[in-house]
């Protein structure tokens, strides 16, 4: 390996005396020579101090050997360097050179001064080594000797001024005792050209190792500061990805809200239609075009839903619940599809009680549910809770076609959809995207909810959730029955309905008024609050809400049912319509005793939860 300088230097600063010119300049060279020059005047205060006793032990050991003048001398030149470093480290200590070339010239005085004391050392080993006895000689030798072996950490890295400084101090000393000392001056002297030999070696390889570490640190500070900037563009690119991905949400969001309007006008119109006429092709047109509103309505839900989740918008908020409340809200949407394709719906463990969001866990609920129900050919679907040790499970069994063995870990995939399911399976219903699935298996993550498939092709599947258990609520007031009236008569109800999309408007009341109620319908908050304020409760009593959630800039139909709570009763029974499965409503929903219908609503789902309402009274 190339010995390179440790001084490594830009273009903008040259090399330092002694050193060898650098191949490249990684870092600033200002900079650099500034810490290698402070760290080399680092040692400056063991240095000196080493010289200053090592000086003192000669003076007191040739005190009375050597001639006075003789002394006198030596120690006057070797006190005038010594204190010139001296003055020169401490004004490097409290004046920092602000520029290369001064940084340069207080380095080369500094070497000046390294030479001069190699040369005072190499003169008291000539001068002083020809007095005193030998045990004096012998000690001045390992003085020079201790010298020139402590200067390898401090002088290597400048390889010329250490060379150069352990010949100032080895030759005379050699010269002396080949010349002074009789018998065995020149093995002694051989001896000691060996030791000055080993020293330079030493020193050597000391630079060599010294400027792999300098290479090192130079490589790791350059990884560093690519390191820094490569992080640098991923902090952007991860900033432009979470703007990004805000974006699509909001954009989702908001096509989801405003292309289910109209199609859920279009379903009320449709149903209004098929009311007015008894024709049986007319009827087939209306079924056709609410299956299609339903399966888009399934489309929607699955794509915001899935967007709402991978973009960190879906909180966990976990609490003990009744799995029987939950197996309740299922059994009064699912129990129709169920009962339309001849299936049986039963539902067991309601009384079981876990530990989690309820939220996340009937949405859970919910894709299992309907997908069971669309694969089912024949049969029946159970959901059921039972407890083991300290979990609950929530089971969906059904009876459909199973799922082969290579295919169970896939189904929990984006996208993904199960090839060749039987037509039979489907019914006259569209398949969706693949997306339950994955959004099951998301929301038991959120909840860190073990979620496993269990299936036998031709028998059904069993899809298993596992929940904490939780503590069993007070006993309270006896839960609502579960199934819903689905005949029940609206005529002389009063319905209240605040929508500020026009034709949805228009197609909830033409549909209502089909089923007999009375219709008194608003845009806005501020209309409602004018016809409340304005009515005597005593004579006008309506029967229920329905809201749209998003009305005018600043206000929802939470305010719109407060407001008429507040003139005609907090009994006041409410329905709120909302673009989203996953708004973050159900939270209002219990706070102000609503129910919420996603759009678009078909008009069975809204006669049902309108019947179970009503019954709540």
């Amino acid at each position: 390996m190339a010995a390179t300088s440790p001084f490594t230097l830009t273009a903008t600063a040259a090399p330092a005396p002694g050193m060898a010119a650098p191949a490249e300049a990684p870092l600033d060279g200002f900079a650099l020579l500034r810490d290698q020059v402070g760290g080399t005047f680092g040692f400056n205060r063991t240095t000196l101090a080493g010289h200053f006793v090592g000086a003192l032990v000669v003076l007191l050991m040739f005190a009375n050997a050597a001639p006075r003048s003789l002394l006198i001398g030596w120690g006057a030149l070797f006190g005038a360097v010594w204190l010139a470093r001296v003055w020169l480290a401490l004004r490097f200590a409290h004046h920092e050179p602000k520029t290369v070339a001064r940084l340069l010239a207080r380095l080369r005085i500094w070497q000046s001064g390294v030479l001069a004391s190699g040369a005072l050392w190499g003169a008291a080993a000539w001068l002083f080594f020809g007095y005193g006895e030998p045990a004096q000689q012998i000690a001045l030798i390992l003085v020079v000797f201790t010298f020139c072996v402590a200067s390898v950490p401090i002088l290597a890295p400048q390889f010329a001024l250490f060379v150069v400084f352990v010949l100032l101090v080895f030759v005379p000393a050699i010269v002396a005792v080949a010349v002074q000392l009789a018998g065995l001056s020149w093995p002694l002297a051989i001896v000691m050209a060996t030791a000055m030999g080993m020293i330079v070696v030493l020193g050597r390889n000391y630079r060599e190792s010294f400027d792999r570490v300098i290479a090192l640190k130079l490589r790791t500070e350059a990884l560093a500061e690519q390191l820094r900037a490569e992080k640098s563009v991923a902090d952007a690119a991860r900033h432009e990805a979470e703007v990004a991905n805000r974006a699509k949400t909001q954009f989702f969001t908001a096509a989801s809200h405003d292309l289910r309007q109209p199609l859920h006008a279009m379903g009320l119109f449709a149903e209004a239609l098929r009311q007015r006429t008894h024709e049986p092709e007319v009827a087939q047109l209306v079924n056709s075009i609410n299956e299609s509103v339903d399966a888009l309505e399934g489309l929607f839900s699955e794509l915001l839903d899935i967007t709402r989740i991978d973009s960190g918008g879906v909180e966990v908020n976990p609490e003990s619940f009744s799995v029987g409340e939950i197996f309740r809200k299922l059994r009064l949407h699912y129990e129709p599809a169920a009962f339309e394709k001849g299936l049986g719906l039963r539902f067991r463990g309601g009384r079981q009680v876990a530990l989690a969001d309820p939220l996340l866990v009937e949405r859970i609920l919910r894709n299992l549910l309907s997908n069971a129900i669309r694969y089912t050919v024949d049969g029946s679907v159970l959901v059921s809770a039972r407890r083991c040790g300290e979990r609950v499970r929530l089971q969906v069994w059904d009876t459909g076609p199973g799922i082969r063995e290579d295919e169970r870990v896939r189904v929990f995939e984006e996208f993904y959809q199960l090839p060749g399911t039987p037509s039979a399976a489907l019914g006259e219903q569209k398949k969706g995207l693949g997306l339950g699935l994955a959004i099951v298996k998301r929301l038991a993550a959120l909840m860190d909810a073990p979620i496993s498939l269990r299936s036998e092709v031709g028998r059904g599947c069993v899809f298993t959730l596992e929940l904490p258990v939780g503590k069993a609520p007070r006993p309270g007031a006896k839960a609502p029955p579960g199934k819903a009236p689905l005949g029940l008569t609206l005529d002389g109800k009063l319905l209240v309905i605040v929508e500020d999309e026009p034709a949805v408007r228009q197609g909830l009341e033409v549909l209502l008024r089909g089923w007999g109620a009375s219709i008194e319908a608003f845009e806005s908050v501020s209309a409602t609050r004018a016809w409340a304020a304005a009515s005597d409760p005593a004579i006008v009593k309506p029967a229920l809400v329905i809201a749209d959630y998003r009305l005018e800039p600043g206000e929802t139909g939470v305010a719109a049912i407060d407001a008429l709570r507040q003139r005609f009763g907090d009994r006041l029974p409410a329905i709120v319509v909302t673009g989203s499965s996953m708004s973050g409503h159900d939270k209002e929903a219990q706070e102000h005793d609503f129910h919420l219908l996603i759009k678009p609503v078909l008009p069975n789902k809204l006669r049902a939860m309108i019947a179970f309402k009503l019954a709540k009274r």
